[in-house]
C-alpha cells in the first residue's frame, strides 16, 4: 500500500489482498446459505488463488470471485467448474479485476465468456478515519448497530431499498425479493458481519453492513429506502463503518459499487480512492 499526496495508489499486491478477501467472503455466504437450506444443491469450490460458488437460484453468490493473482486456472478445472454451473442452470459469472494475471482474460475470453458488465473497487486508509458520529451525519440522522433481535426489520429495509436502486450511473445487477433477503440473511451469518441501522428522525431509512477481514474492512452493502434518499443517509453510514472499522484494528477499508453511482460519489466524498474496476464475464 501506498500513499501520496492523500490518495491511495493500488498495485498488484494490494488488490491480491482485497481479491483474496472477496473470494473468502464469498465462499463464507455461499456455505451459510448451504446451512440455511441444509442441503448439498450448492458448491463451494477453490480455483487459482480464488473460489467459484453457487449458493442457489438466482443468488448474488452464484460466481466466480479473486481469479488472477494465484496462477492461471486449469482449463480441466474450468471445465468442471462449467458444468457444475450449467448442471443447475446457471450461467457462470466471473469478476476479474483488471490488475489481475492478463492471461487469465485471454483464456476467458478464448472459451466464449462474454463482458456484460463492470463494478469498481474502492478503498480508504483508515489511519484517519472519523470518530463515531463525525463528518458528515447530518440533524436527523441517527446510526446505531442493530440488535440481534432486529434481525427481520433491518432485511426488511435493506431488501426494499435494494429493490429501487438509483437510475445514475450504470444499473446495477438485479435479483428477486427473496433471492436478495436470502443473500442478506446469509451475508449477516458469514463470520464477522457486523449490520447498521440508519433512522431519519426516528424513522428506520436505511441499513449497512460491514466484515473483518485479517486488516480489511468490507463495506458489505448499504442501501437507503427511496423516500429518505439525498438527505445525508449514506453518509452517515459510512462514517459509522469507517470509525467502527477503524477502532476493530482494520488498516484498510473497501466498498464495491456500480460505476459513475451516486454511492461511488458518496464513497469518494468519504475519502475513498479508485483502486480498480472489475469485468463482469458471463458465459451462457
Amino acid at each position: 500500500m501506498i500513499i501520496e499526496r492523500g490518495s491511495l495508489f493500488c498495485d498488484i499486491a494490494l488488490a491480491g489482498r482485497v481479491e483474496r478477501a472477496e473470494a473468502e467472503l464469498v465462499a463464507e455466504a455461499s456455505e451459510a446459505a448451504q446451512r440455511r437450506r441444509g442441503d448439498a444443491t450448492g458448491f463451494v469450490t477453490p480455483v487459482a488463488g480464488g473460489v467459484a460458488s453457487f449458493a442457489g437460484p438466482d443468488s448474488p453468490f452464484n460466481k466466480v470471485a479473486g481469479l488472477g493473482f494465484g496462477g492461471v486456472p486449469d482449463t480441466g478445472d474450468l471445465a468442471v467448474i462449467e458444468r457444475g454451473f450449467a448442471a443447475r442452470g446457471a450461467p457462470v459469472q466471473v469478476e476479474l479485476s483488471h490488475l489481475a494475471d492478463p492471461e487469465v482474460g485471454n483464456l476467458l475470453t478464448g472459451r466464449g465468456y462474454r463482458l456484460v458488465s463492470y463494478e469498481n473497487v474502492l478503498g480508504r486508509p483508515l489511519v484517519d478515519a472519523p470518530e463515531s458520529g463525525a463528518k458528515g451525519t447530518p440533524p436527523g440522522v441517527e446510526v446505531r448497530l442493530s440488535a440481534a433481535d432486529e434481525l427481520q426489520g433491518w432485511l426488511d429495509v435493506v431488501v426494499e431499498a435494494e429493490l429501487q436502486p438509483d437510475t445514475e450511473g450504470l444499473p446495477a445487477e438485479e435479483f428477486p425479493r427473496e433471492a436478495l433477503e436470502h443473500a442478506e440473511r446469509d451475508l449477516v451469518a458469514a463470520a464477522g458481519t457486523r449490520r447498521y441501522l440508519a433512522r431519519w428522525d426516528g424513522i428506520a431509512a436505511g441499513g449497512a453492513s460491514f466484515r473483518v477481514a485479517g486488516s480489511i474492512a468490507q463495506f458489505t452493502g448499504a442501501a437507503t429506502l427511496l423516500a429518505h434518499r439525498r438527505r445525508g443517509v449514506q453518509t452517515a453510514l459510512l462514517a459509522a463503518r469507517l470509525a467502527a472499522a477503524a477502532a476493530a484494528g482494520c488498516d484498510l477499508a473497501v466498498i464495491t459499487t456500480s460505476p459513475g453511482t451516486k454511492s461511488q460519489q458518496n464513497a469518494q466524498r468519504q475519502g475513498f480512492d479508485l483502486l480498480y474496476t472489475r469485468a463482469i464475464l458471463v458465459k451462457e
